[in-house]
C-alpha cells in the first residue's frame, strides 16, 4: 500500500505541476485586466493601473511570472503559502481561504445527505426492481436531475422559505394535510416493504396510522409553535433507533444485539437528561468531545455484552450511539427554536446569505441561523445529487445480485440480510466510490449557480469574478485548490477499492 501512495503523490504531482502551467498560460493570455481601467475617465486612474501592474506583476514575461508564482505556491508545502496578489491587492490564500470555508460549509453538509439518502434509496429500489417503489423513483430521479438549478431554486425561495416562515407565525395542521401524509407516508411503506398483498396492506395500515396520530397530536397541540423532543419522545425513538440498528448489522436472530443496542438507547435516555446543564451553552469542541465519548461508551457496551457477535454489536451499538447523540442535539435545537425566531423576525428558513448580518446568540442559535441559511442551497444539490447516485447505485446493485458468488452465498443458506449488506452492497460500493472521488472534487470548486441565486460567496463566486476581470492569480489559487482535491479523493477512492474487494492489490 505505502509503494502505491508514494508512486500516485509522484505522478500526481507532475500532473499537477503539467496543469498549472497550461491553467496560468490561458488565464494570463485571457486578456488584460487594466483594460477596463484604461477606459475610465477617472484622474486617477494612472496610479490605479501602476498599482495593479504591480500587484499582478504585468511588466514580467508570462513564463517568468508563472515560475514565481510556482514558487510561492510550493511554499505550501512547508506551510508558506504565498499565491500572490489578487487585482485588487489582496493576498489570494486569505479570499480564498474565506471562499473555501463557505463552500465546504454547504458542501460537505450536502453532499453527506446526498450519498446516504441516495445509496439507501438506490440498494432499496434494486431489490424491489420493476416495483411501484421502482418506477416511482426512477420518475422522480430523472425529474429532479433534468430540472434547472435556478428554477428550482426560485420554487423554493417562495414555498419553502417566505411560504413556511409566514405559516409558522400562526401554525395550524388542516385534515386534508393530515390525510395525504398519511397516505402517502403508507404507499412509501408499503413499496419499501414490498412482499404479497397482505404484507404490503400490513405496512401501509401500520404507517398510514402512526403518521396520522402524530399529525394529529401536531395539530391538537399545536407542537410547531413550541417545539421539543419530549421525554416519552426520546424514549420512543431511541428504542427505534436501537432496533433499527440491530436489523442493519446482525438481524433479529441475534438477540444478544438487540439487548446492547437497547441497553445503549437507555443510556442515551439518561444522557437526555443528565446532561441538560452542559448542553445549556456548549462550545463546539464540547459537542465533538460528547460525540467520540457516545461512540466509545456504545463500543464498550457491544464489546461487553456481544458475546459470539461482538462484532457486529459494537457497530450496532455505535451506530445507536451515535443516533442517540443526534436526538438529543435535535432536542436543544428545537428548545432553542422560539428564541431564535423571535431574533430573526420569524424568518427561520433564509433565502439568501450564509448568516444573518450583525446576529450574536449562544450555541444553539448560531446553529440554528447556520441551518438555516444552509437549509435551501443544500436542498437544491441534494435534489439533484440523490437523483445520480440513486441510478448509479441501482444499477450497480442489479449487476451484482445477479453475480455467481451471490447464489452461492444464497445456497450456502446464509440469512437474506447477510447476503445484501455483506456480499452485494459491499461489492456494489465500488463503483460508487469512484463517483463519490469525483463529485467531492467537483463540489469544493464551488456551485456557481446555486451560489449566485442564494448569495453565498463560495468557491464558485470566486472563480466567477476572478475570470470576470482577469485575474490570473485568483484563477490559479482557485484551479490549486480543487485540481488538488481531485487528485487526493481520487487516490483515497483507489486506496477504498482495496478495502471493499481483497481481490484488488493496490501494490
Amino acid at each position: 500500500m505505502a509503494p502505491f501512495i508514494i508512486r500516485r503523490l509522484f505522478i500526481s504531482f507532475f500532473v499537477l505541476l503539467g496543469a498549472t502551467f497550461i491553467v496560468y498560460v490561458l488565464a494570463a493570455s485571457a486578456g488584460d485586466p487594466r483594460s477596463a481601467l484604461e477606459e475610465s475617465t477617472d484622474p486617477g486612474k494612472a496610479n490605479r493601473i501602476a498599482a495593479m501592474t504591480r500587484n499582478l506583476s504585468l511588466d514580467v514575461p508570462i513564463i517568468p511570472r508563472y515560475f514565481a508564482w510556482l514558487g510561492g505556491a510550493l511554499g505550501c508545502l512547508i506551510g508558506k503559502c504565498d499565491l500572490g496578489n489578487t487585482a485588487s491587492g489582496a493576498p489570494v490564500s486569505g479570499g480564498l481561504s474565506v471562499a473555501m470555508g463557505s463552500t465546504l460549509r454547504l458542501v460537505v453538509f450536502a453532499l453527506v445527505i446526498a450519498i446516504v439518502v441516495g445509496v439507501s434509496i438506490g440498494m432499496i429500489t434494486a431489490l424491489r426492481q420493476y416495483s411501484g417503489l421502482d418506477y416511482s423513483v426512477t420518475f422522480l430521479a430523472f425529474l429532479f436531475f433534468s430540472l434547472p438549478v435556478f428554477w428550482i431554486a426560485v420554487l423554493m425561495k417562495q414555498f419553502l422559505a417566505i411560504k413556511f416562515n409566514d405559516w409558522l407565525k400562526a401554525p395550524s395542521i388542516p385534515p386534508w394535510v393530515i390525510l395525504a401524509s398519511a397516505a402517502v407516508t403508507g404507499l412509501i411503506a408499503a413499496g419499501v416493504v414490498g412482499g404479497d398483498r397482505r404484507r404490503r396492506l400490513a405496512a401501509f395500515g401500520g404507517a398510514a396510522i402512526a403518521v396520522g396520530l402524530l399529525m394529529t397530536y401536531f395539530a391538537v397541540t399545536d407542537w410547531f409553535a413550541e417545539p421539543a423532543i419530549g421525554p416519552v419522545a426520546m424514549v420512543v425513538m431511541s428504542a427505534i433507533t436501537a432496533i433499527a440498528a440491530t436489523a442493519l448489522f446482525a438481524g433479529f436472530r441475534s438477540r444478544v444485539v438487540l439487548y446492547a443496542t437497547l441497553v445503549t438507547a437507555a443510556v442515551g435516555v439518561i444522557c437526555y437528561f443528565a446532561l441538560d446543564s452542559v448542553l445549556a451553552d456548549p462550545t463546539i469542541l464540547v459537542i465533538i468531545g460528547l460525540l467520540v465519548l457516545a461512540l466509545l461508551v456504545g463500543a464498550g457496551i457491544g464489546a461487553a455484552m456481544g458475546g459470539l457477535y461482538r462484532s457486529q454489536a459494537i457497530k450496532a451499538c455505535m451506530l445507536t450511539a451515535f443516533g442517540c447523540g443526534g436526538l438529543i442535539f435535535a432536542s436543544e435545537l428545537l428548545a432553542a427554536l422560539p428564541a431564535y425566531s423571535a431574533e430573526v423576525n420569524g424568518v427561520v428558513v433564509a433565502t439568501i446569505g450564509a448568516t444573518t448580518p450583525n446576529f450574536s446568540g449562544n450555541f444553539w442559535e448560531t446553529t440554528l441561523d447556520q441551518l438555516g441559511h444552509l437549509l435551501l442551497p443544500t436542498i437544491a444539490i441534494v435534489l439533484i445529487s440523490i437523483a445520480a447516485y440513486t441510478r448509479y447505485t441501482r444499477s450497480s446493485m442489479l449487476e451484482v445480485m445477479n453475480a455467481d458468488y451471490i447464489r452461492t452465498a444464497r445456497a450456502k443458506g446464509l440469512t437474506e440480510r447477510t447476503v445484501v449488506v455483506r456480499h452485494g452492497f459491499r461489492n456494489a460500493l465500488i463503483p460508487i466510490t469512484t463517483i463519490v472521488a469525483l463529485d467531492v472534487g467537483g463540489l469544493i470548486g464551488g456551485a456557481i449557480i446555486t451560489e449566485t441565486v442564494f448569495g453565498w460567496s463560495g468557491m464558485g463566486k470566486y472563480f466567477n469574478d476572478a475570470l470576470k476581470i482577469p485575474d490570473p492569480n485568483a484563477v490559479m489559487g482557485f484551479f490549486l485548490v480543487t485540481g488538488t482535491a481531485i487528485v487526493l479523493f481520487n487516490m483515497v477512492a483507489d486506496i477504498t477499492y482495496g478495502f471493499l474487494d481483497p481481490r484488488i492489490r493496490l501494490s
